[in-house]
């Protein structure tokens, strides 16, 4: 897939069906709506494109309590890339952006630089100034500029509930990671480089990869989670997935105060993934954060974790390392 940040990178002359959104997680209505443009752009035998923001515009509206993303847009536009598109266009959200009326997007953006034969939306789109655009407006500018707008129903639950990003934030926020994926129709991941910690982990037997400043997208509630620490192979997509038990918190049990969050990769002392860039994916919530009557408990009690999470995960169960193993310095 390709990815264009700029009109100028854009091809000439081009026929394509559109998608308009901020695809925020990339979950199954998201995938849904995708999914009819690349139908009908195959049909048509014109090129798939989505049109997408960064930053969010909910990030630039609300500064003083911005959005955090359920996924950075690298991970967005993999996701996207997965879907089959051919191209996403990353427009720059700013004022250059949110004051143009909706005929100025459609015109500018829609028609004039990527050639829409099509445009296929979800039934709650809004565009343009104050998004004051609907789907009325857009099919009425269809018809003024040549392009049929086509209008995805929504994906709803079994239970009844509309897929959503922010269904899935609340998910997140409760650590239901389980119930995130299935809404997501993926695992829930984030991202960061992994730091220097107080090394309590590593002296009993659990070193751990931390991440605590500049994590990139939504981190779960506290607790501890069994999931997978992925290495990041160069710049060719290459990952290695390494199972891990993953805590969630301020680490109660020593009066931490800092959250973080803290992934041992199961059975390895070998590790040395100080400022790595890695990515976290939650599978399952093991049990909430909590201390304990005495350092024996917790051990006990840790000890559990990793039986927990091999099974979750379906790999050999592993106990603890020998401190003195440890090589990472």
């Amino acid at each position: 897939m390709e990815i264009w940040r700029s009109l100028d990178e854009i091809p000439q002359g081009l026929s394509s069906v559109v998608t308009i959104g901020n695809f925020d997680g990339m979950h199954e209505g998201h995938r849904k709506v995708i999914s009819a443009a690349v139908t009908d752009a195959r049909a048509m035998k014109v090129q798939a494109i989505a049109c997408t923001f960064d930053p969010h515009p909910r990030q630039v509206h609300n500064p003083d309590s911005p959005l955090k993303l359920i996924s950075p847009l690298r991970d967005r536009l993999d996701a996207m890339a997965a879907a089959g598109l051919n191209a996403t266009f990353v427009i720059h959200y700013d004022e250059s952006v949110y004051t143009l009326t909706p005929r100025e997007f459609v015109e500018k953006y829609v028609v004039d630089a990527l050639g829409a034969a099509e445009v296929v939306v979800g039934k709650d789109f809004r565009f343009g100034r104050n998004n004051s655009g609907d789907l009325e407006t857009l099919s009425a500018l269809g018809e003024e500029f040549g392009f049929t707008v086509t209008s995805v129903d929504d994906v709803t639950a079994p239970e009844g509930r509309r897929w959503s990003s922010s269904w899935v934030r609340q998910l997140l926020e409760e650590g239901d990671v389980s119930g995130a994926a299935r809404v997501l129709g993926h695992l829930h991941r984030i991202r960061g480089t992994v730091e220097h910690g107080y090394k309590r982990g590593r002296e009993l037997g659990f070193p751990t990869a931390n991440l605590c400043n500049d994590i990139e997208g939504v981190v779960p509630g506290d607790g501890v989670y069994a999931g997978w620490l992925v290495r990041h192979i160069g710049d060719s997509g290459a990952a290695e997935f390494l199972p891990a038990a993953i805590s969630v918190g301020t680490n109660p049990q020593f009066d931490g105060e800092v959250r973080t969050v803290e992934a041992h990769v199961l059975g390895r002392s070998d590790l040395n993934l100080y400022g790595e860039n890695v990515s976290i994916m939650f599978v399952s919530r093991i049990r909430p954060m909590e201390s304990f009557e005495s350092l024996d408990a917790l051990l006990s009690q840790m000890d559990e974790d990793l039986r927990i999470s091999a099974y979750v995960l379906g790999v050999g169960v592993s106990t603890r390392v020998d401190p003195k193993a440890v090589t990472a310095r």
